[in-house]
């Protein structure tokens, strides 16, 4: 498989991001990531079609008194980038995100999601529960198409663009950085088409899963959507009937990139939410 790696000066100067890069080996491909601060870990897992710059506004407050990991998946931010569609799946994401908290041997996480990352995020936690202490679920699903009704008209694009009218240039060049033309967007084209609609499909069986370990989940979690999520309205309700122990937290005035819109108030619920559930 042909693989492209984005050039480190498409990443030069970028807006409130001075973290340094780190690199992992995983499967053969380089993985990058964040890596800020020191304490509890918090791994914070981006989705379609951004990066860890996304986070860039949360990383700050976190890291003060967390290790603040965030992970490139493959094909996104500085992360290796497949050529061929057909390299993307969800057992490749799956198998990188497991990789990562292999490697790095990190213990007692508390999973930040949203979008894409949530699907396999989640996904990853229900199968290794042991290193997981805490969930945060933002704007995200773990439903498939054919088997939930309420995926009958979910768009196969979840989400291009920012929220709002006034992005600055220099946050838009941001987030176009990891794809300097097409050839990197494989991922990104791809991953809209990695939802599956029947329970045979690819990643099926695992989310399926996921729902019936986060059905009986007893570690603490936190259910942060946005109130102008025209993707994922609705299924902080899902997460609230599945999980027993959610507590729900509604973002006002903010998109599908809560992250973008709200970055440092979210920062501040996650804080508060990892104060009041310490680790026995």
């Amino acid at each position: 498989m042909l693989v492209l790696r984005t050039p480190d000066k498409r990443f030069d100067n970028l807006p409130d991001f001075p973290f340094e890069p780190h690199y992992a080996e995983i499967n053969g491909r380089r993985v990058h990531y964040i890596n800020e601060g020191q304490g509890e870990t918090i791994l914070c897992l981006h989705g379609e079609p951004t990066w860890s710059f996304v986070y860039r506004k949360i990383i700050p407050l976190l890291a003060a008194n967390h290790r603040v990991l965030a992970m490139d998946f493959i094909g996104f931010g500085r992360s290796d980038k497949f050529v061929e569609r057909e390299a993307y799946s969800f057992q490749m994401h799956y198998d990188t995100l497991v990789g990562f908290i292999e490697k790095l041997a990190l213990e007692q996480i508390t999973l930040v999601v949203h979008d894409w990352g949530g699907p396999i995020g989640l996904t990853v936690a229900s199968e290794m529960v042991e290193r997981f202490s805490r969930l945060v679920i933002m704007n995200t699903l773990l439903a498939i198409r054919g088997t939930d009704s309420r995926l009958a008209d979910w768009p196969s694009d979840t989400g291009g663009t920012v929220h709002g009218d006034k992005i600055a240039p220099e946050v838009i060049a941001g987030y176009e950085a990891p794809f300097p033309d097409a050839s990197y967007k494989a991922g990104a084209a791809t991953w809209p088409l990695l939802i599956p609609i029947h329970p045979d499909d690819p990643g099926a069986s695992e989310m399926l899963k996921a729902r019936t370990v986060l059905s009986k989940w007893r570690k603490p979690v936190l259910v942060m959507f946005s109130d102008s999520d025209p993707y994922t309205h609705g299924f902080d309700a899902y997460f609230r009937r599945l999980i027993p122990t959610a507590k729900d937290r509604i973002v006002k005035d903010a998109g599908h990139f809560l992250q973008e819109d709200k970055g440092e108030e979210i920062a501040q619920h996650i804080l508060a939410f990892i104060d009041g559930t310490p680790l026995s």
